[in-house]
């Protein structure tokens, strides 16, 4: 269940209810692809930097170690050690991202990019994998097209996401009641297509919130389209998304995008960008980027970003001149202090844009925030 808590301007700060909590938005959910957040970063701090809810992939976990798996070991929660909601996506992403799949009315055949073996996704599959690795939230299955201007195929990703949304409702609601309250059952949500096609937005979201799902995503978007091309979709969209219901924005993105899409009515967001750039050295600041491999940090003795409360700048005060050599040299804990950070900023970031909201003040947030970061 979510409750629209408050609202300014069309910025929406509201309270989702799941079985392992309750979630805060806006909220940004840290991505544990296959169980785990890249760069070592364990459940216990991601706890500790403030994350309410992390993602699970369907695909990769369905590949290895299998949903079944999961299942005889407790499901994903004791699984991973993490007691706080999980959203698991449908698979739809990654499957369609593979070259040589071949999609059909009912589903999609694919070959397993670990070693070949083929595999069979549709609707109802994609429901008995997240059920079983025991999601708070699941995403119906859909067609993710890549963001090309061609009509007709986007125009056919919105039919078979339409038939499919249909298809994972009616297999849920085999296995739940959806009378049952979202604190003692999992929720689904909805994804919303149509490229950047707005009669096709339009379509797809006036078929896909017909249904009775607890939620609802803007799927297809942050595909390559530049920023203002999605933000001109959102504009489009959200302000006719159910107002007592979540909506989601998957696979965004950057602080700019993150506020922009708040400041536009969306309440949730999930991304790899804050991990991977971690990984690979660009650290995120108040004052901006920081690319931390180049060689002007290597004799800088400043923390990361003096203001910041992580882990790695309060407790370590891990100077800039220290991460630049981990990651140059490739150990694994610089990677751990660089992710540990970016992660922080993304949920200090929600904080921050959560509490402007309530006291009705986002406009002036964002608008402070993105003086000083661009």
């Amino acid at each position: 269940m979510f409750t629209h808590q408050h609202q300014d301007g069309k910025a929406r700060a509201g309270l989702l209810q799941t079985p392992h909590g309750e979630i805060k938005t806006p909220v940004f959910m840290p991505v544990a692809t296959r169980g785990a957040i890249k760069g070592a970063v364990g459940f216990d701090e991601l706890e500790n930097l403030g994350a309410q809810i992390s993602l699970g992939n369907t695909y990769h976990l369905h590949l290895k170690p299998t949903s079944q798996l999961i299942k005889k070991m407790g499901g994903l929660h004791h699984w991973e050690r993490w007691d706080k909601p999980i959203l698991t996506d449908s698979g739809g992403f990654q499957v369609f991202s593979i070259q040589g799949k071949k999609i059909t009315n009912d589903g999609v055949w694919f070959n397993s990019h670990i070693n070949g073996d083929l595999f069979y996704l549709d609707a109802e599959t994609s429901m008995q994998i997240q059920i079983e690795l025991g999601s708070d939230i699941l995403m119906a299955f859909d067609e993710c097209p890549p963001n090309v201007p061609d009509f007709k195929a986007i125009e056919n990703a919105v039919n078979k996401t339409t038939a499919w949304a249909k298809r994972s409702l009616n297999y849920f609601a085999s296995q739940y009641d959806l009378a049952i309250p979202t604190t003692k059952r999992p929720q689904l949500f909805g994804i919303i297509q149509g490229g950047s096609f707005p009669e096709l937005r339009q379509k797809s979201l006036k078929e896909i919130t017909s249904m009775n799902f607890d939620g609802f995503a803007m799927g297809g978007l942050a595909v390559g389209e530049p920023p203002k091309e999605m933000y001109k979709v959102l504009d489009e969209i959200v302000e006719y998304m159910p107002k007592n219901k979540s909506r989601y924005l998957m696979g965004v993105g950057t602080p700019v995008d993150l506020l922009e899409a708040i400041e536009r009515g969306i309440d949730m967001f999930d991304c790899v960008l804050p991990a991977r750039n971690a990984r690979h050295g660009s650290l995120f600041t108040k004052d901006g980027v920081i690319k931390i491999k180049n060689a002007k940090f290597a004799e800088d003795s400043s923390v990361l970003d003096p203001e910041c409360k992580c882990e790695s700048c309060s407790e370590k005060k891990c100077t800039r001149s220290y991460i630049h050599h981990l990651l140059k040299v490739g150990e694994q804990l610089g990677q751990k202090y660089a992710t540990i950070h970016n992660l922080f900023f993304y949920q200090e970031l929600m904080q921050n844009a959560r509490k402007a909201i309530l006291e009705n003040k986002f406009s002036e947030f964002k608008d402070n925030f993105l003086k000083r970061y661009l």
